[in-house]
């Protein structure tokens, strides 16, 4: 994500439609997937100050590092898109729905002489005609009694033609729900008829029945038979819940992209902090499912129209990604489409088809992804700017402020040990103002005996920059200037292995207080002034703190139990059983080093003539002799 995602200005850039939110965490796992249908009250909800929160909530809430938004025309195709979002990614907060329930369709199996309309809970390659998902059986169900009603369709599983005159009818024709084509009182002619009819009505032709169920619902009110009035009233809403059309989902099964592109046409004055203009929106649909969607930032020229990027998006994006839909749904024509046909099926194996959808669901699915791209190139605009100036701009400021034409590749290096035992040097890279961790280096001290920083820090400079005039791999690549962690003396010794190994690069010193904070840069034998808050002082700590973190987690790792014992396998008098008390008492050995006289003393097992023999060991002024290095496998990343 760049820079922490600032949640007080995000919210006030949430729209008022209905949509979906996705909650990511640090590491860009979706944490939480939710439906809305205002988003801007529903996100904001999560981060104000309240006593009623559930526990689970609170929990997530505290994991949220930034959250995105898709969004729709209804709440409804909010509702459905969560649920297959939530189905695709699993969130870990989403354990409402870890049953894999799923929403339920209404189903024509037109492939059956006679057909039925029913309930169901998954689509099939087959030949049904499918409607929905909608957001309750219950409206489901309504709206199948109704059809029943209206059209007299079967209900049964019988095997018609072949059980014709087998039986009796049902209940259903005794009540006037269904015409028996199971005793052949209705011809299959006749029958599929009334079946052409339903479907007209589930396809949303239900004008003629709403007004003659209106007109039966006001019959009875008047003549005061409200039980029957509400139940048309209720079937009337049913049919207005079907009608309600829901785009997310496509009841083909085929699998395809819908790809859309904002173009922001604006000039401004700082093209350098400006470059991404375009957006592509991808919308993933599989076997009819809308699963996810990813939006790329393009770089485009001045005389590039929105075709022309489309165009070029199409052949940079499936020439990168393995799979190729069957179908790529475009918001407009794209010059030489033939031809990219023909890539784009050699590329799948099987035939691809581009459309540009004029009328109907799969036009609103393109308006739709236009409409998402549009909002997040303007969403995020702003942030990529602030991104750069973190980034790109305050390398420059650091340029400019030691006078070098670049600075874009900065290492800095910092070195741990505890009292001169398992000492190790860390060499971190950051380019362009972002850490390259490819580029990161590790090195167990093997000259240097006890705690000396200045001649590890040598060492480790020297076997850096000599690897490098060797050409070794990992190491050949120069920095354009070098930061220590230290002022003016961590300089000097920088500087001094440059010059034996005949290497002319820029020494600065990364300065810190009393209070072991980033305090400014020392540079040819003066501290410079920086500004505090400037992106380039951040960065700078940033930077400082990398190198710092980098070794101490080197040197953690080579604190297993085993090689903590050998340090303290070097004190006199210091046996197994009293090591192991030390070690629960105090944790580790930065505790045992930290501890006074009476402390050591007063440990399990421990005396005073111990006690002394421990606290020597760590405070003498040329530390203990050197420990025999434990026999391990050494981490693969160090030099």
């Amino acid at each position: 994500m760049g820079k922490p995602f600032v949640i007080e200005e995000e919210l006030k850039k949430l729209p008022t439609e209905p949509g979906v939110y996705i909650m990511h965490d640090a590491n860009d796992e979706i944490i939480y997937v939710g439906k809305a249908i205002n988003l801007r009250n529903r996100v904001r909800q999560y981060f104000q100050s309240t006593n009623n929160k559930s526990p689970k909530i609170i929990r997530m809430v505290s994991k949220i590092d930034y959250f995105e938004y898709i969004v729709t025309d209804s709440e409804l195709e909010a509702l459905v898109l969560e649920s297959n979002l939530i189905k695709e990614n699993r969130p870990k907060y989403n354990t409402m729905l870890k049953d894999d329930k799923t929403y339920p369709f209404i189903k024509v199996t037109l492939g059956e002489h006679y057909p039925r309309v029913l309930m169901v809970r998954r689509m099939k390659k087959d030949s049904s005609k499918y409607y929905g998902p909608y957001p309750t059986a219950g409206a489901v169900h309504d709206t199948i009694d109704l059809v029943h009603k209206l059209f007299q369709i079967r209900t049964c599983e019988r095997k018609l033609p072949e059980t014709i005159g087998k039986g009796r009818p049902c209940l259903n024709y005794h009540i006037g729900h269904c015409k028996a084509p199971c005793q052949d009182y209705i011809s299959e002619y006749h029958y599929r008829e009334q079946v052409r009819r339903a479907i007209a009505f589930l396809d949303g032709n239900t004008k003629e029945e709403i007004d003659r169920l209106e007109e039966k619902m006001l019959k009875a009110s008047e003549e005061m038979r409200f039980e029957e009035a509400a139940s048309y009233r209720d079937l009337i809403e049913s049919i207005r819940i079907i009608g309600e059309k829901q785009r997310v989902t496509n009841p083909d099964g085929d699998d395809r992209d819908i790809i859309a592109v904002a173009v922001d046409s604006t000039k401004h004055e700082n093209s350098s902090l400006n470059r991404t203009e375009a957006v592509a929106q991808v919308f993933f649909v599989r076997e009819g499912r809308m699963i996810g969607r990813e939006h790329f930032f393009l770089t485009v020229e001045d005389s590039e129209d929105k075709e022309q990027i489309l165009r070029s998006f199409i052949m940079q994006y499936y020439a990168g990604t393995p799979f190729v839909p069957k179908e790529l749904m475009l918001e407009q024509e794209v010059s030489e489409l033939e031809l990219l046909e023909e890539w784009l099926t050699k590329r799948r194996g099987a035939k691809v088809t581009i459309r540009v959808p004029q009328r109907g669901m799969k036009e609103k699915l393109v308006e739709l992804a236009r409409t998402n791209a549009e909002n997040t190139l303007a969403r995020d605009r702003e942030r990529m700017q602030r991104e750069e100036l973190r980034t790109v701009g305050a390398v420059k400021e650091i340029a400019d402020l030691l006078g070098l034409p670049s600075a874009n590749r900065m290492e800095a290096f910092d070195i741990s040990n505890i009292s001169g035992f398992d000492s190790v040097g860390s060499m971190i890279v950051y380019d362009k103002g972002k850490p390259k961790r490819t580029d990161y280096r590790k090195f167990k001290i093997r000259t240097v005996q006890g705690p000396n920083d200045y001649a590890s820090m040598e060492e480790v400079l020297t076997r850096r920059f000599r690897r490098a005039k060797d050409g070794s791999a990992g190491f050949n690549v120069l920095p354009d200037v070098l930061l220590m962690d230290g002022g003016k003396g961590q300089v000097h010794i920088a500087e001094k292995v440059l010059a034996e190994l005949g290497l002319r690069i820029p020494v600065a010193g990364m300065v810190k207080d009393d209070y072991h904070r980033t305090r400014g840069i020392w540079y040819k034998e003066q501290e410079l002034p920086i500004d505090r808050h400037s992106e380039g002082f951040k960065l700078i700590t940033r930077i400082q703190d990398e190198a710092h973190r980098f070794a101490i987690e080197y040197h953690r790792q080579l604190r297993s139990k085993g090689q903590v014992r050998s340090v303290l396998d070097q004190i006199e008098g210091i046996g197994e059983v009293r090591r192991k008390a030390l070690l629960r008492t105090f944790k580790t050995p930065e505790g045992i080093r930290d501890a006074d006289l009476d402390q050591l003393e007063n440990a399990p097992s421990m005396n005073r003539k111990a006690a002394e023999q421990v606290w020597n060991f760590f405070h003498q002024p040329q530390g203990a002799p050197v420990v025999t290095e434990v026999k391990d496998q050494e981490n693969a990343a160090e030099e």
